[in-house]
Formats: C-alpha cells, sequence, structure tokens
C-alpha cells in the first residue's frame, strides 16, 4: 500500500510543490485500517477503490479536500466509522463532502426505485452547498464502470443503464465532457454489446487510413497557421462510441453510413486568434450551411466555450472542427472541476455560483414530489435533456429543454408572467400556446391582470417542471372546491370503467390506507390533486383499483370459482421446485416463454385445464399484456420450495470475436461446471462476431451467475447474456 501512497503523492507534488498533503496522508492510512480485510467482487483488496478515485481527482488537479474525502468517501457507508468521526479527524469540510458521497444505505425504503431517489436527492442537497460532492461521485462511479466485468450481468446492465440515464447527463451538465463521454461508452458495453463491438470493430478496421487522412488535414492547418503567426496546437481525435452509437439510432443509419467519426480540434491563446483561426478553416474547406455554431459569445449553460464548424474535406466527406483557447479547453474537459483546480483552492467558487442556480431550483421544485418516477421524471426533462436557447426582447438569453413553449418561457421569466399570460409572439408573430420554441427565437409574452389564469391543457403543454409545479400550485389555490368534486367524479367513473362496485368509492377506509404513501393528509387532498390531473393522484387512483380487485378476489373463494378457474391436479407430489399459496397437489409448470429458475422471482397463472404456469415476474408476456378483470383474478402467489432437486433450462447468447475451437472452450466450460448443454445454436454475423445460443441445465440463479461468470472469461467472449425462450 506505500507504493500506492508515494504514487499519489508524487502525483500531488508534481502539480503543486508547495502543497501541504498531511491531512492526505492521514485520510490514506485511516482509511486504510478500516478497510483491511474487505474485499471487491474482482478479488481485490477493497481499499484499491478509494485509492483509484483519488487519483482520478488528482489527475484533473482537485484541491487537497477532495482528494482527501475520495479516500474516505466509503468508510461510513462500509465500516463502523460515523460522520462525527470524520469531522473530529478530519474537520467539518471533509465530513460534509464524505456525507453528501455516503449513499442512505442504512434506511429502509420501500421500493429500491425510492432509495435511489433518496440517494440522489441528498447528493443534489450536498451538491448545492459544494458541488465537488458530486464530483467525487462521478470519480467513484467512473471506477466502479471500469471495473463491472467483475459484477453478475443482471448488476452490470443495471449499474450501466443508472450511469446513462443520471450519471453520464450529470456528467455534462457541469462541463465535465471527458468522464461523461467514458461513462457513455462503459455503458454502452454492457447495455447493447453487439452494437459496442461492431462499432469499435469498424473504427478498428480503417484506423491507419483514419490517421493518415487527419495528419494531412492537420499539416495543412499547421502550415496555414505558420503563415498567419498564430500560436497552436491541433489534434484529431475520433468521435467516442456512443456518440456514433446514438447517430446510428437517430438517424436510423449502419455504421457505413456515418461520415462525420472524427473531430479536428485547435487550441489557441486567445478570443481573437479563434475567430481567425475559423476563417482559415473557411478559406481551406467549403463549411456545411446551418452547422456551425458561436458558443464563446453564447456559452453553455455548463460554461462551455468553443467554435463549432462542420465542413467537406479533401476526400469530399464532412468533418468538424472545434476552435477554442486553453482555458476554455481546460473548462471543455473537466467542466465545473476546472474551478477546484489543485494549485487554486477555492478562488474559482464565487464564479460558479450561478452556475449552480438549476441543483437549487430543481431541489424546490420537488419537494412536493413524493414518488420515485416524478422524482427520475423531473432530472430526465429539467436537467438531461437537450437545451434550446431563447431570447427575450431585451435580448438576455434564456436556456429552456428542447421540446419547450412558450408556456415555459414565461414562467421561466417569473410565475406572475406565466399566471397572467394571455398569448406570445416569437419574431414578431403570435403563435399558439403549444408551439416549439427553436434555438434564437425572440419571444415576447403578452399579460393581462384580466386573465383567468392556467389551466388543465397546459399542463399537457408545459415542458419543464418548473412550469408545471407553477400551474399545479395556482390550479389548487383558485379551484380546491371544484377540483375536489371533480376529483370525486373521475373516481366513481374510472371505478365504473374498471368493473369495480360503486360502494367501493365510498370505502373511506380502504380509501385513507394509502394516502400517507402518495403525500396526501386527507382524502379532500387527494380529490383535488386528482381534480387537476396531478401524477401523484393518478398513481393512487391505480394502486386503489388494484387493491379493489385484490379485495374482491379474495371474498370469492377457490370453491365458488367456475369449473375452467379450478386447477387440475395431477394426483402426484409437486415435483417442479414450486409452493403455489392456497393450493397442495396441484399441476404446476415453468413456462417455456421467460424460463424461470429458482432465485427469480415468479408469479403464478392459473390456466384453463392445464395448472398454474409459473412466469418471471418481468416477463414480457406479464409485464406487456393487457389483461381483463377476470383474467387478473388468475394471477396466484407462488414461492420457490426451500430444497428444489429438479434442473432447470436457461438460455444464454454468447458474443464472441469468431475463431477455431470457440465452440469447444465453451462445451467444456459447461462440462466443467456440470451444466449439461440441450441445445447449441451458432452462426457468424459482421465483423467476425460469434454469436452462439445454448440452452443449459442448471440448478439456480447462483449456479448460473456463476455459468455466466466462467464463460465470460473464454478468450475473446465479449459478452454473455440471459435471454427468453
Amino acid at each position: 500500500m506505500q507504493k500506492h501512497l508515494d504514487n499519489l503523492l508524487k502525483k500531488l507534488k508534481n502539480i503543486n510543490p508547495s502543497s501541504n498533503l498531511e491531512s492526505v496522508v492521514k485520510a490514506f492510512n485511516f482509511a486504510e485500517e478500516k478497510h483491511r480485510g474487505q474485499m471487491r467482487v474482482s478479488g481485490e483488496p477493497y481499499f484499491t477503490h478509494p485509492i483509484a478515485v483519488a487519483n482520478i481527482l488528482a489527475d484533473m488537479e482537485l484541491d487537497t479536500s477532495s482528494v482527501t474525502a475520495a479516500l474516505l468517501h466509503d468508510v461510513v457507508e462500509d465500516t463502523d466509522v460515523t460522520d462525527a468521526d470524520i469531522e473530529r479527524e478530519f474537520g467539518a469540510t471533509i465530513a460534509l463532502l464524505v456525507s453528501g458521497v455516503t449513499k442512505l444505505g442504512k434506511i429502509p425504503y420501500t421500493s429500491k426505485e425510492d432509495q435511489q431517489v433518496e440517494n440522489l436527492r441528498k447528493m443534489f442537497l450536498a451538491m448545492a452547498n459544494d458541488v465537488r460532492v458530486i464530483v467525487i461521485k462521478l470519480a467513484d462511479r467512473l471506477h466502479n464502470m471500469r471495473t463491472l466485468k467483475s459484477m453478475p450481468e443482471h448488476k452490470q446492465r443495471e449499474k450501466a443503464r443508472e450511469t446513462l440515464e443520471v450519471f453520464a447527463p450529470l456528467a455534462h451538465r457541469l462541463g465535465m465532457s471527458k468522464i461523461k463521454m467514458e461513462l457513455e461508452d462503459l455503458s454502452l458495453k454492457y447495455i447493447d454489446p453487439i452494437a459496442y463491438y461492431e462499432i469499435v470493430d469498424k473504427i478498428s478496421q480503417k484506423q491507419s487510413e483514419r490517421e493518415e487522412y487527419i495528419n494531412d488535414i492537420i499539416e495543412m492547418f499547421d502550415d496555414r497557421l505558420k503563415r498567419l503567426s498564430i500560436e497552436a496546437h491541433v489534434e484529431g481525435r475520433a468521435k467516442h462510441f456512443y456518440s456514433i452509437y446514438r447517430k446510428m439510432f437517430m438517424q436510423n443509419k449502419s455504421i457505413e453510413e456515418i461520415y462525420d467519426l472524427f473531430a479536428v480540434r485547435v487550441i489557441v491563446n486567445t478570443d481573437a486568434d479563434c475567430y481567425a483561426v475559423l476563417g482559415m478553416v473557411h478559406e481551406l474547406f467549403m463549411p456545411i450551411p446551418g452547422r456551425f455554431k458561436d458558443y464563446i459569445a453564447m456559452p453553455k449553460p455548463n460554461m462551455y466555450q468553443s467554435l463549432h464548424s462542420t465542413v467537406i474535406g479533401p476526400n469530399g466527406a464532412p468533418f468538424e472542427v472545434q476552435i477554442r483557447t486553453w482555458e476554455m479547453h481546460r473548462t471543455a474537459e473537466n467542466g465545473i472541476a476546472a474551478h477546484w483546480k489543485y494549485k487554486e483552492g477555492l478562488s474559482g467558487k464565487s464564479d460558479i455560483d450561478g452556475k449552480l442556480e438549476w441543483i437549487k431550483q430543481l431541489l424546490e421544485i420537488q419537494k412536493d414530489m413524493t414518488n420515485a418516477e416524478d422524482f427520475m421524471q423531473t432530472l430526465k426533462i429539467d436537467m438531461f435533456s437537450d437545451e434550446v436557447f431563447v431570447f427575450t426582447p431585451k435580448g438576455d438569453v434564456i436556456s429552456l429543454p428542447a421540446g419547450a413553449t412558450p408556456i415555459d418561457f414565461a414562467y421561466a421569466i417569473h410565475s406572475a408572467v406565466g399566471n397572467k399570460m394571455q398569448g406570445a409572439k416569437v419574431n414578431g408573430k403570435i403563435v399558439t400556446l403549444d408551439y416549439i420554441l427553436h434555438n434564437g427565437d425572440i419571444i415576447e409574452i403578452h399579460t393581462s391582470n384580466a386573465s383567468r389564469g392556467p389551466n388543465l391543457d397546459w399542463l399537457k403543454i408545459a415542458k419543464t417542471s418548473q412550469a408545471r409545479n407553477k400551474i399545479n400550485q395556482w390550479l389548487k389555490k383558485e379551484n380546491r372546491t371544484e377540483n375536489i368534486a371533480k376529483g370525486k367524479e373521475i373516481l366513481e367513473r374510472e371505478l365504473k370503467k374498471a368493473g369495480i362496485p360503486s360502494s367501493y368509492a365510498n370505502n373511506e377506509e380502504m380509501l385513507e390506507t394509502l394516502l400517507g404513501k402518495y403525500g396526501f393528509k386527507q382524502l379532500d387532498d387527494m380529490y383535488a390533486t386528482l381534480g387537476y390531473g396531478g401524477s401523484s393522484a393518478n398513481k393512487y387512483l391505480a394502486k386503489f383499483k388494484e387493491n379493489c380487485k385484490k379485495d374482491m378476489a379474495s371474498k370469492n373463494n377457490l370453491s365458488n370459482m367456475p369449473e375452467q378457474f379450478i386447477v387440475k391436479t395431477s394426483g402426484k407430489p409437486n415435483h417442479s421446485g414450486v409452493i403455489v399459496e392456497g393450493i397442495d397437489n396441484c399441476l404446476v409448470r415453468i413456462s417455456h416463454c421467460c424460463s424461470p429458475v429458482p432465485g427469480d422471482k415468479i408469479i403464478g397463472y392459473v390456466t384453463r385445464g392445464r395448472g398454474v404456469a409459473v412466469h418471471r415476474t418481468d416477463c414480457i408476456n406479464i409485464t406487456n399484456a393487457k389483461f381483463s378483470p377476470e383474467e387478473e383474478q388468475r394471477f396466484i402467489n407462488v414461492c420457490w420450495a426451500s430444497a428444489v432437486e429438479s434442473d432447470f433450462q436457461a438460455l444464454l447468447c454468447i458474443t464472441a470475436i469468431d475463431r477455431n475451437s470457440l465452440l469447444v472452450d465453451i462445451t467444456g466450460v459447461t462440462a466443467d461446471l456440470r451444466t449439461p448443454i440441450k441445445s447449441l445454436n451458432a452462426r457468424t454475423a459482421k465483423n467476425n462476431v460469434a454469436i452462439v445460443e445454448i440452452s443449459i441445465e442448471i440448478k439456480n440463479t447462483e449456479h448460473l451467475d456463476n455459468a455466466i461468470k466462467k464463460l465470460k472469461q473464454i478468450d475473446g467472449v465479449q459478452s454473455v447474456v440471459r435471454r427468453r425462450q
């Protein structure tokens, strides 16, 4: 471990020779002792992870407080150390950073989604006070993604999806493009491995040809820059894999049809040089109309600044040129983290206070949100979606998510402007309230004190959570009595549509049972929210209908069901390894559509004359199907027996680089694991990629995870995915 510490200290000394590293040394020794004996899934000592996170931050040249907190970031969560211990040993600043990064793992939650949301809420709250919290968290996630291969397959997909939906967009919002791009590429590798390796293969096939082409362009640039006496650094870079993947998906093209696979970057000393280089580029190559962006004059909200222009290259294919100063380049690479540079301490803090206003707005908007789905939807719309930049009549720039309307613009100015809004003009022309705003639009809002205010239709039009929240507040305050009456009507109508007796609409005991879960204090609050279309009330209604149906089903015991609902017993003990709630000695069959195995979450379905069919709870035939009230009564609780002797089949799809003896190695692994192969199908796809589908016999999910782990260790294997039959 001493070698790791020496390397970290050497790196920090190179950045700032006069720095005091006592807190780093103390934190290293403290955390190493607390994590001693703990191991990662990969088999490495656990403390290698905090060391790696600290090194990522050191590479970004962050301050000693950040590096110290990185070394300590898991001790509160994974050892007996408390927040108070950290504050006593390392001070309040370090304690706040560590607390902000620590998950809420010791608090019980009703669902995994709720716990994830509370972790994010806590992180954003800490981030609003000190953005270094999220910088440490992003470094933590980056190292976890780099070492994800050792995790079980379902965990890989889960972590990759969360990274792609939350952490990569968050890095983008903070301008940390280097981390953002690596997180996206690593996520793609586990979410769509076939597409990932196809892109990697295609890029590598023509790498030498592309490098030669880029070098020719760089030579042309260097020659012209010398003539202009502009000091500059010119480099070429391939677009990262996920950006290529998105282009293929959005434009419905194969990789062969994507031409701008690389960009040329020119880094200069001054803003004036940037514009001089732009003129030079347009003299050398034909610019493509509409593909020029000036982010120097109009920086992105994440502080990104550059000139972008797409031009036609020497071979007729388009490529992008990015022009920026060295200061802009540092901000583009590390974003907001550049303002906590190790040599500068906190000197840049005041400069970024305004840039973090969106975090505070996000927390304010989400105070009233009571469920995970609403929170994540707000993140995706307000924080992670693409942006448009529009102008007030006075020339002020307003940033809104793509798809925003004049309503969103009005509420972005002030809630009073939105509530009194009567109409809007865009670029001098009257537009409807659902008009989609575009970059560069000039918006003028017409207001009147005689305005009747927002209505329910505005909620369908508004895009931002800020606008929707203000509209909801107005509707709650102004129309409560009317909304309560309307909510009661909606409840009765929805129950009738679902075939549920109207008496349930007056069952206050059942109605009140769910209030707290969805954030309501009394029934009238729920009725009012339902009346004005609030999403929490709609979720309440869906759950209430579900409870009503369960109550109805419980009143009809099995003996009173029609004959076709009765499970035909086999007269023999159940050898499937599945216990059916309330029924002994019945015919049970494992469904082939999803092939559940012991360890999977399962549910039973009473078939007509063929016993109980057992499905995985995530089976597409269960989750995507629409069942009538009669069919929904057929679902029944089932569980795995404590001791299961039967073998079960699981279908695996293996993606690998095609080579001799690949099938021999695969069958060798299954033989060693005593997992007989029931069927095998192999084919070669594009780019020398072999796809092998095998059906194997296994005991349970632990046996299956072990088989997948061993198969992944075969030379050339890129992914092993469990598939439905």
